[in-house]
Formats: C-alpha cells, structure tokens, sequence
C-alpha cells in the first residue's frame, strides 16, 4: 500500500473507533480506540479460522505497514514536539535532577535488571535466547509512554510536581531509550569482540549529546524567526518546519532525532510562545498542536491493536510473554527506588510516589517499533511477541486500574492536589 492510502485508511479508522468509543464505551480515549481494533484484530483472526483467505489478506495488509518508520521517523518526532511545547519549563527546571536520572539511570538499570532475569527465565524454560538478545528486549521495553493515562493521573489528584515528574520522564526516556538500544542493537549486530567500549560510549555520546545540541539550535532558531513577524498561518508552519526538518537533519548527522525534537518543543513552548508570539498566535498553535497530539496518539493506538492480526503467537512465546510482566514490572519498581532512594535527601519525594511512577509506567507504541526493527536472524520474532504481550498488559491493565489505584495511594496526601467535579477514571 502506498503511504497516503495507509494513511486514509489509519485515519478513517481512528475517527470510527474514536466515536465508538465516546459514544458507548466511555475510556480514555486512546486506550478506547486501541480496545476497539484489538477486537477488531481478534474477530479477523476468529473469522480466518472459517475462512482463511480472509484471513490472509488481512495479516498482508497490516504487515505492508511499515510500523518502524511511520512511528519512529514520522510520528515520533511529532508526538514529543508536541508534548514538550506544553510543558512548564519553570517547573520542569525545578525537577530537572529528578527527570534527568529518571530517563538515564532509571532506563538503564531496568534494562540490565529485564536481561538478566529474562535471560534466567529462557533458561529455565529451555528457550535458546542469547544474553545479548534479552539485553536488546531491555533496552526496547524500559522506555516508559505515559501519555495515555496522564489525563486520568490529572483528574486522580496527584501532586502537581509528580505529574511535570512523570511528564518529562515520559518525553525524555524515549529519546534515551532509543540511544541506548542503538548501542546494544550495533553490539549485537557486530558480535561478541568486534566492537569496544569506546566505540559504545563514543555512539551513545554522539546520539545523546548531538540531539541535544541540534535540538536547542532548533529551538533558538525558531524563536528567532517567530519573535520577528506576527502572522499565525506562517508561525505555525515553521514550527512544523522544525520538527519535520529537524528530524531529518538528525537522521543525516546521526543524532537522536527524539532528544531533539524535545529540547526543541521544550523552547518553543516556553521561550518562544511567551516572548516571541502574540496571544493570537500562541492560541493557534496551542490548538493545532493538542490536535496533532491527541490524532497521533489515536493512530499509534489504533496501530498496536491492529499489528495482532500480524503477530505469530505460539504457546513458548505466550508463556515467556506473559511470565515477563511480571519481570517488566519489578525492574521498573527497582529502577524507580533507587532513583528515589539516592534523591530524597534532596527533597522528599510525594507519598507513594514509587507505587503511581510503577505501575503508571505504561509501555507503548514505541517498544514495539523498536523489537518490529529487529530481523529475524537476530530473534526478531522472539523480541515482537513478548514485546506485544507486555505492552498490551501494560496498556490495558495498568492503564485502565492506573486513575482507581492512584486516587487510592494520594487520599490520605497532604501533597494531593484536589479535583473537585472530576469524574471518575476508569
């Protein structure tokens, strides 16, 4: 299928299940459309079983959907873009400490700890899966997407300091997870012995560091072509023009285009919406980019629930997925403590900060782009359906129990904020 048919298709789906899900079923909606095509995905497999041509011409339409680049060279960039631009820099600045050893130390810890105990489990279940491969799983599933319950976090009264927290770790640990599963993808790719330490630091250093320095160029540069013209229709393009050419500029310097496209949301939503725009302006493009971001958000959504139909399960990858969970879960809980535990002499963290940052930890769209990337040769399959399982429990368990066990832990808060009127979330 050619780009814009994709496209069409994806959109019109999304709008469908968007209704669907506003008018019956009532759940956040990205979590409602995902729902929807997960049963939709269903039905088609059911339906395969009577007929299989069907069934067929299913599966051969969602694999000619290339979820890797519509997601991570396309999409991506758009999504951090515009979640940075909304983000208070004034308080993410105050929690700057928290949010930088959330997204580094935190995402990797919980890969080493996910490799090592997975690489137990396959062992134990007689699964041939080399070390390196479950580092690869590690790297790709400790990335956090907590997009999709942070509305229902909003309305479950949590500290306001906690959610800019649980915000720029989202935004930032992405950019730093694909780093760091670059790194062990080259390493593992490479092989044992071919590739040094220094070649690792000096990639992730380039990755990391280059993202950064691109992106607050980016930044300071749109800010000084919006702060010299007052016309919506042209200062909206440019900051499209930011993240469609930043992102393409990083992919020819080989730099992180998600770290780029943060550091450069994170200008233009602070520096230059309130310095360099009008408030007719800044309202267009405050509109235009809530739009962009709760669209995007639906068809990643959409995309996960549908990608079942294209996934081969079998009973050793069900058992190894679902024995993960759990694995996923504990890791993150080890990766949010010791963060805490070293930074609470700081200032003290809110109570149960660990519970909501664990189990609010969502797993999303971006795990499974990144274990879609792998080839077969190097247990592509293996990392896409443990991945898939881990993801969907993560979305659909934690993301619907999330607002219910949060309202639960910050009742008895003295740092709850209040949501009066509120309803409730699932």
């Amino acid at each position: 299928m050619q780009l814009y048919d994709v496209l069409a298709l994806l959109t019109v789906l999304a709008a469908l299940f968007g209704y669907i899900n506003f008018k019956f079923l009532r759940l956040p909606d990205t979590i409602g459309v995902m729902l929807i095509s997960l049963v939709v995905s269903l039905a088609v497999i059911s339906i395969g079983v009577i007929k299989p041509a069907l069934f067929d011409q299913a599966t051969q339409l969602i694999r000619g959907i290339d979820f890797y680049t519509i997601l991570v060279r396309f999409m991506l960039g758009f999504l951090l873009f515009a979640g940075a631009i909304h983000i208070d820099g004034r308080q993410l600045k105050k929690q700057s400490a928290y949010v930088l050893t959330f997204s580094t130390i935190s995402v990797l810890v919980s890969t080493a700890l996910i490799a090592v105990l997975l690489f137990a489990l396959c062992q134990m279940l007689a699964q041939p899966v080399a070390f390196i491969y479950c580092l690869l799983f590690g790297a790709l599933i400790s990335p956090t997407d907590p997009i999709a319950i942070l509305s229902i976090l909003r309305k479950a009264g949590i500290p306001a300091s906690l959610e800019v927290r649980v915000t720029g770790e989202s935004l930032f640990n992405d950019g730093v997870g694909i780093v760091v599963f670059l790194c062990v993808y080259q390493v593992a790719k490479a092989g044992a012995g071919h590739l040094h330490p220094g070649d690792v630091l000096l990639l992730f250093t380039r990755e990391a560091g280059g993202g950064i320095l691109l992106g607050t160029l980016l930044g300071y540069a749109g800010f000084y072509l919006l702060r010299t013209i007052d016309y919506y229709q042209v200062e909206l393009m440019i900051t499209i023009a930011i993240v469609m050419g930043g992102n393409l500029l990083a992919e020819y310097l080989h730099v992180s285009s998600p770290l780029a496209m943060v550091m450069a949301g994170l200008i233009t939503g602070n520096k230059t919406r309130f310095h360099g725009m009008t408030d007719s302006s800044r309202d267009y493009i405050d509109k235009f980019w809530g739009m962009a971001d709760n669209l995007l958000n639906a068809l990643l959504f959409l995309l996960i629930g549908l990608e079942m139909i294209a996934i081969p399960f079998k009973w050793p990858l069900l058992l190894t997925g679902c024995l993960a969970i759990p694995i996923a879960l504990l890791a993150r809980y080890i990766s949010v403590l010791i963060p805490i535990r070293l930074l609470h002499f700081r200032s003290g963290f809110e109570k149960n900060a660990i519970g909501i940052l664990t189990w609010g930890g969502l797993r999303g769209g971006l795990s499974v782009a990144l274990a879609l990337s792998v080839p077969a040769v190097m247990q592509g399959q293996f990392l896409v359906a443990i991945t898939y399982i881990v993801v969907l429990f993560s979305i659909l368990v934690q993301g619907l129990t999330i607002g219910k066990y949060a309202r639960r832990l910050t009742a008895n808060s003295p740092n709850a904020a209040k949501a009066p009127g509120a309803p409730d979330a699932p």
